[in-house]
């Protein structure tokens, strides 16, 4: 089983990705979160794999932290989630609002991820609750700004544009300044270039 893999980033898109190691290039499938913290093309990677045998292929899973692994090898063992909607799951929401989301029982936020139904949402609420709040943080870190109209501004232009929320958040916190002068205008510029 192919546990991790260290080599240069040949290829990326959001749902895949090629490593070059000693010649040989792996295609491995990973989350929107993984993707977007990739480095440039051709530069040297270090993925967590998670491998799944079938009869008639083998597929590569990669993550960039163990919390998103642990969080997919959770999911994947609950009765009808496969790789396939384990990954979209994490791309739909960060592990973090995730994991609050199962800590909290909120069905419709989960139900709001492309690809989970209703009943996928309940049985994902109920069978995780207990095996992930070990996982879940004490504290909320990275929170938003509060009472920051600037960024809840800029924040809802970005969401307007298309983006979802948890990488036009991460976009905004990376650029915002903590002294309050912050202009609308150029925080959604700077946060553009971010997510480009």
């Amino acid at each position: 089983m192919i546990a991790s893999l260290n080599g240069k980033l040949l290829r990326k898109s959001p749902i895949s990705i090629v490593i070059d190691v000693q010649g040989v290039g792996y295609l491995v499938q990973v989350s929107l979160p993984t993707f977007y913290g990739l480095p440039e093309i051709g530069t040297q990677v270090s993925m967590r794999i998670y491998t799944v045998v079938r009869e008639d292929e083998i597929r590569l899973f990669g993550f960039s932290s163990e919390l998103e692994q642990v969080v997919f090898e959770k999911l994947i063992a609950i009765s009808k989630v496969g790789p396939k909607l384990a990954i979209s799951i994490l791309s739909g929401m960060s592990v973090e609002d995730f994991l609050a989301a199962i800590s909290n029982k909120d069905i419709a936020k989960l139900n709001g991820i492309p690809g989970v139904g209703a009943k996928t949402a309940e049985r994902l609420a109920l069978e995780l609750h207990d095996k992930l709040k070990d996982l879940t943080p004490e504290t909320e870190v990275d929170q938003a700004p509060v009472g920051d109209v600037a960024f809840d501004d800029a924040l809802s232009a970005l969401l307007n544009l298309g983006y979802k929320k948890p990488q036009a958040e991460k976009a905004l916190k990376s650029v915002h300044s903590q002294d309050n002068k912050n202009d609308l205008e150029d925080l959604i510029k700077r946060a553009l270039m971010v997510l480009s």
